[in-house]
């Protein structure tokens, strides 16, 4: 697969961006496809950690899962040198709710604890389409519910735990919010939502903003993966409640917010969208849009000018929020 180079927003994307888009072509994810990116073992090539992130530790746990489901593999991560308490990090892998696994994210992670100096615990919850709302999202609940059942043994203050994650990972950390909240169970210091995917409609039947979409993540791919998650065709119908957040009417009581886009991201018109609503229901929140940048640019090309920016500053947010 190659990139369309007469796409019409081609002209638009940074011109430190347009290189990565050879190594991450654009395609239509479909049933067909699925299976081949999941045997290929999409996102799991991680290459060893440098620096501080070599001396975060790294240890595979099962935490319990709730009310009868299954229980739910995850890795925590552990930074060297902790001294009295620190805050945590609950992460939640992208994928399009399809694909993916905490592995995946092993190298930003390591980083992330590291810099930081926080137990970082990232999630390998239920894939759709064989697990459909809200089976994901009730094993980050479960994670959640042992990050603060375990708060006093890992060094964690409990009043300092944190959500995020990104694409398919930021959806579910808002509708994981959005969740606890309404359980009241467990306090959520921050959540921390990159490019998140939150609204069915985007691309089937509400369409994206001009020139969004047109590489990485597609309007195709969206609607697929809503639609394995949702078990109907994206954009249709009535939702489960908190499974699409842009479509939950009350987002008051949410926890403060950094939500980080890019402007020709598929996601950009909902998450403006999202943030706009967030503040106008008194939540305090970060909003950031990187210029001339497409779905994911920040890990595909980390070099770039706008990606360390970006970068920068999603990790000072979340070290005001439990560093």
């Amino acid at each position: 697969m190659t990139v369309e180079t007469h796409s019409a927003s081609l002209h638009l994307v940074d011109p430190e961006l347009r290189a990565a888009l050879d190594a991450f072509p654009t395609f239509d994810l479909n049933e067909d496809l699925l299976p081949v990116m999941r045997a290929q073992g999409f996102g799991v090539d991680v290459p060893p950690p440098q620096g501080p992130a070599a001396g975060v530790a790294v240890e595979r746990i099962t935490v319990p899962g709730r009310d009868g489901e299954p229980d739910v593999s995850c890795l925590l991560y552990t930074p060297p040198g902790r001294t009295g308490q620190s805050g945590a990090y609950l992460h939640i892998h992208g994928g399009g709710y399809v694909l993916g696994d905490a592995a995946m994210s092993e190298l930003s992670n390591r980083s992330l604890a590291a810099a930081i100096g926080c137990i970082l615990l990232s999630v390998d919850y239920r894939l759709a389409p064989e697990t459909r709302w809200p089976g994901a999202v009730e094993d980050c609940y479960a994670a959640l519910g042992w990050l603060h059942a375990n708060a006093n043994r890992l060094g964690v203050d409990h009043q300092r735990i944190a959500i995020g994650g990104e694409s398919a990972g930021g959806g579910h950390a808002a509708s994981l919010a959005l969740v606890a909240r309404d359980r009241g169970e467990y306090r959520i210091r921050h959540q921390h939502l990159i490019y998140p995917m939150i609204d069915d409609r985007t691309g089937s039947t509400v369409p994206a903003l001009p020139y969004a979409g047109d590489f990485v993540w597609t309007a195709a791919s969206n609607a697929f993966g809503w639609s394995a998650l949702l078990g109907h065709p994206a954009g249709t119908g009535e939702p489960p409640r908190n499974a699409v957040p842009a479509r939950v009417e009350d987002l008051s009581g949410l926890p403060p917010t950094f939500l980080g886009t890019a402007a020709l991201d598929l996601f950009v018109g909902e998450n403006l969208d999202y943030g706009r609503r967030l503040i106008a229901a008194g939540v305090p929140t970060e909003l950031v849009v990187a210029p001339g940048a497409y779905h994911g640019f920040n890990g595909f090309a980390p070099d770039a000018a706008v990606s360390r920016g970006f970068n920068s500053a999603s990790l000072e947010a979340l070290r005001r929020a439990i560093g």
